[in-house]
């Protein structure tokens, strides 16, 4: 089935005349075909669980393979296999390996941080757990801060009658705006890492902007949460029994220095560098990937099981984001010289929308065109086709584009918390919270609250950040 798809697709690419994929990627001559599989594999992941879950279950990594394939085949049998190796190893080394090592070793420090014992959920200790959530998504991730406190705040508030909010909230912030402020926070922020942006251009130009939006969240959060408590009174009995709140697995915060000790030392560090299928790779990089293997092996090692049993901890996820992105980094290849190509190519449109008439950068389009995607698409590979099409080159961006860059980092990052698959804790953290007996909206109900919520606060972002 795959071959005979990729053929159909490969000829369909040969008979458009602007379709001849040159060896050096010349965006300008490849035709939308070339887009396709992107557009499909995003799809799939959008839809498959909603529409087919058990499908999806057994089978997205065959799915992710075949839209990988309808990419590699065609280039293949256009530009030649050499070719195709090229873009492959070009993309597996410098891009996809090392942003999986990175996701694995914060999935497993953050697993193997246990946070014991039971805390009452009054409104003021519930915004003091969400603005610690918030703070730690940076450090360790937003699915690591998710992991990490979710259990913990279901059970400071396992005795309330209403607490659907609290998770709502949690999505919002835990899952999703905290993570802004360095390239651990989000996987977006450290594919921009990767394209060399400086580690910390994120945490100074996104923090006025994550600032105002986390502060006006919690105290919205902690104005409903109170009304909502003085309303309903305490009339539950608490179903856990009180325990001093204890963190156990502390080698892990450990760990968490060493892996940014790590990526702070391959963007300063030159060590040299070789070449592989025609990559070339530094050794400093090179290094880095070596101690987030080692990072993950010492937690594994180090780590008694019981947290990771009492966190609920499992390899799920990760394989799942290991096969999927796989698919997304091949299907992007072609959809990524095509953005080079500017106005010259066949996303000419796309460019039109985010450009002011005097040719400057439409920086509130930018927010919301890439926040858009990201609500309901991977907000990782929605962010590089904004970076690419801001012009791709980091220096710039960093520079004279830094507020486009920030649109962009921004829109990917905070927009993931408009929808259950915007970004990926998201939904892990409605399931968690569903089997812990959380009566959570339903896919459309949660776009309810966003909408009503959210989105006013992206408008005053807007206005204050992104207006021209």
């Amino acid at each position: 089935m795959p071959r005979t798809m990729s053929l159909i697709l490969t000829a369909g690419l040969l008979l458009l005349p602007e379709a001849a994929f040159a060896a050096e990627f010349d965006g300008a001559s490849l035709g939308f075909a070339w887009a396709l599989p992107f557009a499909g594999i995003l799809l799939s992941i959008a839809l498959f669980p909603l529409l087919a879950p058990h499908v999806w279950e057994h089978h997205q990594g065959k799915i992710a393979a075949l839209w990988g394939l309808l990419v590699l085949i065609p280039l293949a049998v256009v530009a030649g296999p050499a070719a195709a190796l090229h873009a492959l190893a070009h993309t597996a080394l410098l891009e996809y390996i090392p942003f999986i090592l990175l996701l694995l070793a914060l999935f497993t420090v953050a697993g193997g941080i246990l946070v014991r014992g039971n805390l009452h959920g009054a409104p003021g200790m519930n915004t003091i757990l969400l603005a610690i959530g918030t703070v730690l998504a940076s450090v360790i991730g937003t699915t690591g801060a998710s992991m990490v406190m979710i259990r913990p705040v279901m059970r400071a508030n396992d005795d309330r009658r209403h607490n659907v909010h609290v998770i709502v909230f949690f999505i919002f912030l835990v899952s999703n705006i905290g993570g802004s402020l360095t390239p651990l926070g989000d996987p977006p922020l450290f594919l921009g890492f990767l394209r060399g942006v400086d580690f910390f251009w994120t945490t100074t130009h996104l923090f006025p902007a994550t600032l105002v939006a986390s502060v006006l969240l919690l105290a919205l959060f902690f104005a409903i949460d109170l009304i909502v408590y003085k309303k309903e009174g305490r009339v539950r009995p608490d179903p856990t029994p009180d325990n001093p709140v204890r963190i156990t697995g502390g080698i892990n915060v450990l760990l968490i220095a060493v892996i940014i000790g790590a990526i702070l030392m391959s963007a300063t560090v030159d060590l040299g560098r070789m070449t592989v299928f025609g990559t070339e790779i530094e050794f400093a990089n090179g290094l880095r990937d070596l101690i987030m293997i080692a990072v993950t092996i010492t937690s594994l090692k180090t780590t008694p099981k019981a947290n990771r049993i009492e966190n609920g901890f499992s390899w799920d996820p990760i394989k799942e984001v290991a096969k999927l992105f796989a698919g997304i980094f091949i299907t992007i290849i072609s959809v990524l010289a095509m953005l080079r190509a500017g106005a010259d190519g066949a996303f000419a449109p796309l460019v039109a929308l985010v450009t002011n008439p005097d040719g400057s950068a439409n920086n509130a389009a930018y927010f919301w065109l890439s926040g858009g995607l990201s609500s309901f698409l991977d907000n990782a590979p929605t962010y590089l086709v904004f970076f690419e099409l801001a012009g791709g080159d980091p220096q710039q961006l960093m520079t004279t584009g830094a507020l486009t860059l920030t649109a962009i980092s921004a829109g990917a990052v905070f927009m993931g918390a408009n929808s259950y698959i915007g970004n990926a804790p998201n939904f892990m953290v409605y399931a968690i919270a569903r089997a812990g007996g959380v009566k959570m909206p339903s896919f459309f109900g949660y776009l309810l609250w966003s909408g009503a919520i959210l989105l006013p606060t992206f408008l005053l972002l807007t206005l204050l950040f992104f207006r021209e």
